[in-house]
């Protein structure tokens, strides 16, 4: 197959897909919405901005730099909120560019990863081609329907035109195939739901040899608007309390100004560490290490990073959502809680921490549930199929 993803190329969710695409014996191609150096032997890459992403790099910064991230943890509201307002009026310039790309590759199929805006670009493409367009399947990541399509009456024109260009769909949950039919996409078109990222690689993301010594919790998920860490640091306090040798790990936060200041307003600096983004094998490892992993989301899909600390034997605690009771029933194999609610948080991570044959019964069940459903492998096989049912 000739294959055309249009994709954010900085995207590790996205790389990991394409990488299977890539190393096998087929041709691939990738038009990225913002400048990148992927690490994956692609047949061509180009850049088409769109909804004020940027088709050259950024100034160099050092990721670590408190003054780089404190301007980024302020402009996220403002440039969320522009992307959303003034992000579908850049779609017509750059499908004209896209269409140019589309006739020069001819690709069996185009793979759009995410609604917005790589799915709304390659429905603009669509709509001015107006024949001779590949299939197209367009993947709905966890924030899609839950927070972008509502976010302005262009985003929702936009969502619902792309729903409906879509020959087909890739979810990584069923409650995203149900919001699509609920926003316009044909029922009788097909659909599939596997893990965004294509799944996990158990050489990489496997539990330890042992249980873990300690009392570790860790919050992985970064400072990203449906990530209610303001819970997350709240609770803490509140744990330390009932277990004072209780620690906590927060990769992806370091250097961020506002974890900084709940650390010194609760006085918890001898209980936290927050680290910079961690390569895989280096956060595997801290995931084995850890009896309880924490994910305070009030939107979500499948979190990439909840499979792998399930399958890495972490008890994980989430928000109570629709798409994580897929994968968390309460009480069997990890607990929701409210997002908003740090006490309820609090109680849940003490739970979890002192209650020891509950952890070796949720690793248990975990690591098979992520075996049967999320290995890498087995989920690309079965994309395979869906990718060739789609070609004419």
């Amino acid at each position: 197959m000739r294959i055309l993803f249009v994709a954010d190329g900085r995207s590790p969710i996205a790389l990991n897909w394409i990488r299977h695409w890539a190393t096998h014996e087929d041709e691939v191609f990738l038009v990225s919405t913002f400048h990148c150096v992927p690490d994956v032997p692609i047949h061509a890459l180009d850049f088409i901005p769109v909804a004020l992403s940027r088709a050259k790099p950024a100034p160099a910064a050092d990721p670590r730099s408190k003054k780089t991230m404190i301007w980024s943890a302020a402009a996220l509201p403002v440039r969320s909120a522009a992307r959303h307002w003034i992000g579908p009026l850049t779609l017509p310039r750059a499908a004209v560019r896209l269409n140019e790309i589309i006739r020069r590759v001819k690709p069996d199929l185009v793979h759009a990863m995410r609604i917005p805006f790589e799915g709304m670009l390659a429905a603009a493409a669509k709509e001015l081609s107006r024949r001779n367009f590949p299939p197209l399947l367009i993947s709905i990541w966890g924030n899609d329907f839950t927070l972008h399509a509502k976010a302005s009456p262009m985003m929702r024109r936009a969502t619902r035109k792309a729903l409906l260009a879509a020959d087909a769909l890739h979810a990584d949950c069923k409650r995203d195939v149900r919001l699509a039919k609920a926003w316009g996409f044909p029922k009788a078109r097909p659909s599939i739901v596997l893990p965004g990222n294509g799944g996990l690689d158990l050489g990489v993301f496997f539990p330890p040899d042992f249980p873990p010594a300690g009392a570790l919790v860790i919050n992985p998920r970064g400072f990203r608007s449906y990530v209610r860490n303001d819970t997350f640091f709240k609770a803490i306090p509140l744990v330390l309390e009932k277990m004072p040798e209780a620690r906590f790990l927060c990769p992806s936060m370091a250097g961020e100004s506002l974890a900084e200041k709940w650390i010194r307003q609760f006085g918890i600096e001898h209980a936290v560490t927050l680290l910079p983004p961690l390569p895989r094998p280096q956060i595997a490892a801290w995931f084995r290490r850890a009896k309880v992993f924490v994910s305070p989301t009030v939107h979500d899909g499948t979190p990439n990073s909840l499979l792998e600390g399930m399958a890495c034997g972490a008890f994980p605690i989430a928000g109570d959502l629709e798409s994580i009771r897929e994968w968390i029933t309460p009480g069997v194999n990890g607990f929701l809680v409210d997002p908003a609610d740090p006490r309820a948080l609090a109680d849940a991570i003490l739970r979890a921490l002192t209650e020891d044959a509950l952890r070796v019964q949720a690793a248990d069940y975990n690591i098979r549930l992520i075996s049967e459903r999320a290995e890498y492998g087995r989920c690309m096989a079965l994309a395979k199929d869906f990718y060739t049912s789609l070609l004419p």
